[in-house]
C-alpha cells in the first residue's frame, strides 16, 4: 500500500529542502529566459566581482557566471537524474527477479553484484573513461554499473521480506504469475524505501559526476557542468575570488536538500510501519 505521508511546517529542514530543490530546478529550467548573455559569450573581464551587470560575476574567460551556472545546472541535473533512474530501474528489476526466482538465479545475480560493489568505483571509472573517452553515454553507463548493485540489494531484501507476507502466499496459491505478483503485491509495499533509494542514487550520481568533472574526466568542454566549472575557476581562490565557490555551493545545496528529503521519507515510512505493528 502506498503510504500517505504528511509534511508539517514544523519540520523546517524538510520544508527548506523542498524549497531549495524546487528553486534550483525552476531556475535552471527557466535559465534561457532569465539571463540575456549567451553562455559562451565573452561578456566582460575574467573573474569580475558580483555586480549589477553580472550578478555572480564572470568566470576565468570573462563569461557571465550566472548564465554559465544555469546552463551547467541543466546538464548536471539531467545527467545525475539519468544515472539515478537507469540504475534504479536496472537494480530494481534484477533485485525483484532474484528474490522471486531464488535458487541459482539469486546466487548468480547476488555474487555478480557483490563483485561490482567490491571494486573501487573511482579508479575503475577513470580507467574506463581513459579507454573509451568521456562522452556522456560512457559517463552515464559507467555510473549505472556502479550504482545499480546498491539498488539491487535493497530491492532484493525488501522483496524477500514482503514475500513472506500472507497476501503474497495467497496470490501464489491463486496461480498469479510473476509479473502480477511483482507489480501488484511486492512493488506497492516497497514504494517509500525505493523512492528514498532513488533519491540517494541521485545524490551519489551528482557527487560522482562532479568529482569526475573536477578531475577533468567528466563532461567535455565547451559544455558546462558544475564540477567542471569548479575546476576551471579553482585558480581564483588564490586571489580571494569566489568564482569556484558558486558551483561548489550549488552542488552542496542540491545534494543536501535531496539527502534530507530521502531521510524524511525513510523516517516517515518507519513511523507508519511502527504504528501498524
Amino acid at each position: 500500500m502506498i503510504l500517505a505521508l504528511r509534511l508539517s511546517f514544523r519540520q523546517w529542514p524538510v520544508v527548506l529542502s523542498f524549497a531549495v530543490l524546487a528553486f534550483v530546478v525552476l531556475l535552471v529550467l527557466a535559465g534561457p529566459g532569465i539571463v540575456p548573455a549567451e553562455v559562451r559569450e565573452l561578456a566582460g573581464d575574467p573573474w569580475e566581482p558580483f555586480g549589477a551587470e553580472h550578478l555572480l560575476g564572470t568566470d576565468q574567460l570573462g563569461r557571465d557566471l550566472l548564465a554559465r551556472m544555469l546552463e551547467g545546472g541543466r546538464l548536471t541535473l539531467f545527467l545525475a537524474s539519468a544515472v539515478a533512474v537507469l540504475s534504479f530501474v536496472v537494480g530494481l528489476a534484477f533485485g525483484l527477479l532474484a528474490a522471486f526466482l531464488g535458487g541459482l538465479m539469486d546466487t548468480v545475480l547476488s555474487r555478480l553484484m557483490d563483485i561490482i560493489m567490491a571494486l573501487p568505483p573511482l579508479i575503475l571509472a577513470i580507467l574506463v573513461i581513459a579507454l573509451l573517452g568521456n562522452s556522456m553515454p560512457v559517463l552515464v553507463g559507467v555510473l549505472v554499473v556502479f550504482e545499480a548493485p546498491r539498488v539491487f540489494r535493497l530491492a532484493r531484501a525488501l522483496a524477500m521480506e514482503i514475500m513472506t507476507e500472507d497476501f503474497v502466499t495467497a496470490a501464489r496459491l491463486r496461480g498469479e504469475g510473476i509479473g502480477w505478483i511483482l507489480a501488484r503485491e511486492i512493488a506497492p509495499n516497497a514504494v517509500v524505501p525505493l523512492v528514498a533509494e532513488l533519491a540517494m542514487r541521485f545524490v551519489f550520481a551528482l557527487l560522482f559526476l562532479s568529482s569526475l568533472s573536477f578531475l577533468g574526466l567528466g563532461v567535455p568542454p565547451p559544455q558546462a557542468d558544475w564540477g567542471g566549472m569548479a575546476r576551471e575557476n579553482a585558480p581564483a581562490l588564490g586571489f580571494g575570488l569566489p568564482a569556484p565557490i558558486v558551483p561548489a555551493a550549488a552542488i552542496a545545496a542540491v545534494a543536501l536538500a535531496v539527502n534530507q528529503i530521502a531521510d524524511w521519507l525513510v523516517a516517515a515510512s518507519g513511523r507508519r510501519a511502527a504504528r501498524r505493528g
